[in-house]
């Protein structure tokens, strides 16, 4: 005699949907160590540390040279990324998560920083040159491509002509920078909601104000 329960367990089991796969990747640009945390250029992981928390995922699988996880944003299935390549070298895994999934760069959202803006300020932008980001171009250069989303977080110019820009970069935003920095983290949110769903220009007016 067949038994009943096995039989609703397999039929169950043929039924369950397999996991959706995975169409976008968030990519947030830095610095690996804890040397590093607080520091200018480590504002894209200071953003993915936020999505972390937001969205109650841990970002601490490693794979494609990165910490990644995945989650579902904005009902887009979502590779978190934080490469551990250091800045320079980023664009090695984001092309290598890319060309696993197939993703076209148009679905490559990338957050990183950016000294021609104050602190607390944010610039979207659809497509374009690296603006000196060092990381945008490693990404630009290994997939052969300028196309793809990027929200930008200032950290504030030099303070002074003379002072060595890598120095600046890797200083640590003091108090009140930190407070403006996350303070934007939630509409940066709201902006990568918009970018995932395709309405580049609609995160552009929620995020390139003053």
């Amino acid at each position: 005699m067949t038994d009943i329960f096995a039989l609703f367990k397999k039929i169950s089991k043929e039924n369950e949907a397999a996991p959706a796969p995975i169409t976008h990747l968030v990519v947030g640009l830095g610095n690996p160590g804890d040397k590093y945390y607080l520091t200018r250029h480590n504002a894209g992981f200071l953003m993915m540390d936020y999505l972390s928390r937001r969205l109650g995922v841990k970002i601490d699988r490693l794979k494609f040279k990165a910490l990644t996880a995945e989650a579902t944003v904005g009902g887009k299935r979502v590779l978190l990324m934080k490469p551990q390549t250091f800045m320079n070298a980023s664009g090695e895994a984001v092309q290598a998560a890319a060309a696993f999934y197939k993703i076209p760069m148009e679905n490559v959202l990338v957050f990183s920083d950016d000294i021609s803006l104050d602190v607390g300020r944010m610039r979207v932008r659809r497509k374009g040159s690296d603006g000196g980001q060092r990381g945008l171009r490693s990404i630009i250069t290994l997939t052969n491509t300028d196309n793809f989303p990027r929200i930008r977080f200032g950290i504030g110019e030099k303070p002074h002509p003379d002072y060595e820009l890598a120095d600046w970069v890797l200083s640590e935003f003091n108090k009140e920078e930190q407070e403006k920095l996350f303070a934007s983290f939630e509409k940066a949110y709201d902006g990568m909601i918009r970018v995932l769903d395709g309405d580049v220009d609609g995160a552009m007016q929620l995020c390139n104000g003053k």
